[in-house]
């Protein structure tokens, strides 16, 4: 009679893959709504509605950014517009976007981005390459990448 292991059946170990993505790049939106400074705050916070959305880049026609515009800065305007009892029809978005963009790198971890959204409280990084506009990564990205990660590695 032959002698019998009661170790069981070894678990094969896997292997951490060297190609998972942890890139910006790899969980940034691509297919952006883009705004131009010649638009109308009316037209901006329809599309904000429609898109559901809390803003979005404002590019020239090279497709560079100069700017971003939020609820916030809407909001600022309805204010603005109410206290001084004047139409905003007429007005763009020129005025009211913040033009001084905090900007990522694309090749930047994702997780080292997830602490760059925590040190400035914005919402949104549009990601440039060349001087053009290439994507934009949220809070929620990052959040989709937590969880697509979890588990694996948070290098």
């Amino acid at each position: 009679m032959g002698i019998k292991s009661f170790q069981g059946a070894r678990k094969v170990q896997q292997k951490v893959k060297e190609d998972i993505p942890i890139k910006v790049s790899d969980y940034m939106t691509k297919d952006l709504i883009t705004f131009s400074k010649d638009q109308s705050i009316e037209d901006v916070m329809d599309k904000l509605i429609k898109h559901r959305i809390s803003g979005g880049p404002v590019v020239n026609e090279k497709n560079e950014l100069i700017g971003i515009i939020s609820e916030g800065d809407c909001v600022k305007q309805i204010s603005e517009s109410r206290y001084y009892n004047m139409p905003m029809n007429k007005d763009t978005i020129e005025k009211f976007m913040a033009t001084n963009v905090d900007t990522i790198d694309g090749n930047m971890n994702v997780f080292d981005a997830a602490s760059k959204f925590l040190q400035s409280k914005h919402r949104r990084f549009p990601i440039l390459e060349n001087g053009k506009l290439v994507g934009q990564i949220s809070q929620k990205d990052v959040l989709k990448a937590a969880m697509k990660l979890k588990g694996q590695t948070w290098k």
